[in-house]
């Protein structure tokens, strides 16, 4: 099996990153000693972080600069009635209240901008995600790792108590990952996040395409599990078929978008959330809790 891994160092960044696997040598931005009001959490830390420690989370994402509401809606309507454990939006109140209004699950919001994590948090979500870049690549940019510590630590200054999950970019080569992984947990990140499936371009067709696809985001998480203790989530490039292999490779959930959010139709959005939820055993007292709740086909 051959499979091509893009390697983006033609895109314009911020900072560009460096091929020789020292970018992360010696910054450590300093803290700000600036405080900001602490908001409310719509559900306890430890209900969001539940599903991470047995090792069974699903998380589906509907896109960090995806505002259809429409779209948003299907998206969450499929993760609550598919089994998933949690759903990821944009940053933005009016949706967090839409999604709040359609699910009880964990809402996740994703941005680089700290700044606009606490309204969202006031308005239900109960975790934040600093990734979901792809659109930015698709943009020609990239993020340094100085440039995620210092969104993670203006993030933790802002929410210290919020669920934080923080993206490894694809775009460092893995040892590298592996070690902005380590300095994310000493910030106090609780969830590590890989990427990778956007910038491989399997050459098979099938399930061995699907496994190709995956390979990227699959050997982050194996390499990242091993060097942090604080829970991996593995995303990008994700399907039924490669789903149980995130977890064997070390992840405690997995991360799903494009495989859901690009449907048309949310019933085959629905479906295809069980399938996954399938594959990754979730018990049936999961879509029992579902449709206690009145949460029926």
């Amino acid at each position: 099996m051959s499979s091509s891994i893009c390697t983006p160092n033609s895109l314009l960044s911020y900072t560009r990153l460096k091929p020789n696997c020292n970018s992360l040598s010696s910054h450590r931005p300093k803290r700000s000693s600036s405080l900001i009001p602490i908001a409310s959490l719509s559900i306890p830390k430890e209900t969001v972080l539940n599903s991470f420690h047995e090792r069974r989370a699903l998380k589906i994402i509907s896109g960090l600069q995806n505002f259809d509401k429409d779209n948003v809606a299907s998206v969450v309507t499929a993760a609550d009635k598919g089994g998933a454990t949690h759903v990821d939006i944009a940053c933005d109140p009016d949706l967090v209240k839409l999604a709040t209004s359609l699910t009880r699950l964990p809402i996740c919001v994703s941005s680089v901008d700290p700044s606009v994590f606490l309204a969202a948090v006031d308005a239900g979500a109960s975790m934040v995600e600093i990734g979901n870049y792809d659109s930015f690549y698709d943009a020609g940019i990239v993020f340094s790792p100085e440039q995620i510590l210092d969104l993670t630590m203006e993030t933790r200054r802002i929410l210290p108590l919020v669920t934080l999950s923080v993206t490894v970019p694809h775009t460092l080569c893995l040892p590298d990952q592996a070690k902005l992984a380590e300095l994310l947990e000493q910030e106090g990140v609780d969830i590590i996040q890989t990427e990778g499936g956007k910038c491989s371009n399997p050459s098979k067709s099938g399930v061995l395409g699907l496994i190709e696809k995956a390979s990227p985001t699959l050997a982050a998480a194996y390499l990242i599990s091993r060097a942090v203790r604080i829970p991996v989530m593995c995303a990008s490039g994700l399907s039924a078929v490669t789903a149980p292999m995130a977890i064997t490779a070390g992840a405690a959930g997995i991360g799903v978008g494009s495989a859901i959010n690009k449907l048309n139709d949310v019933i085959a959005m629905i479906a295809e959330v069980r399938s996954i939820a399938d594959s990754l055993g979730l018990p049936v007292t999961t879509r029992n809790e579902l449709e206690n709740r009145g949460l029926r086909l």
